[in-house]
């Protein structure tokens, strides 16, 4: 057996009574909590129209609680599709960020392909000495100690390098 507070609220008079009762300050402490004034209109009709469909499942008792969670959680959800929809313009410029012409970017990736099979081309020795000075910024006294050589040999590794590399760009 039902509770007779449970099917109270589903009465249009009681409805009524509690409706009147209850809008303007649901209506207040959305505006205040948010700050807009037609949000706050829209989330608190929409509060008590979903409790009008769910009447029967809400006990009298519980209906305030209910229709300013359901305004709560309704502004959230708008506040957070607004930062979504923020995000979205904030990133999406519709032009490419780079300003940069697609002939150039073209360019660029091609040379970069270029760049890397001359690296890939240097002999090991070289290419190790190379990319441990250039990549990982380390000093010809660090290369010389990991790789258990001298200075002057990572020098003429690195000069070999650079040589070599500059033959094969200035034939690109």
């Amino acid at each position: 057996m039902k509770s007779k507070s449970t099917t109270d609220i589903c009465n249009e008079s009681i409805f009524s009574v509690f409706f009147e009762s209850h809008i303007k300050t649901l209506r207040n402490f959305i505006l205040y909590k948010f700050g807009n004034s037609n949000h706050a209109e829209d989330v608190s009709q929409e509060a008590f129209i979903k409790l009008w469909q769910n009447c029967k499942d809400v006990p009298l008792e519980k209906a305030k609680s209910y229709i300013y969670t359901i305004a709560n959680n309704s502004s959230l959800n708008i506040i957070a599709h607004e930062k979504v929809k923020l995000s979205y313009m904030k990133d999406f410029s519709g032009l490419d960020k780079t300003n940069q012409s697609p002939e150039f970017i073209l360019e660029e990736n091609q040379f970069k392909d270029k760049l890397l099979t001359a690296i890939e081309n240097l002999n090991e020795t070289q290419r190790i000495a190379f990319l441990m000075h250039r990549i990982d910024g380390k000093k010809y006294k660090e290369i010389a100690e990991e790789l258990d050589i001298s200075v002057k040999a990572v020098e003429k590794r690195i000069h070999l390098a650079l040589l070599e590399l500059r033959k094969n760009i200035d034939n690109l």
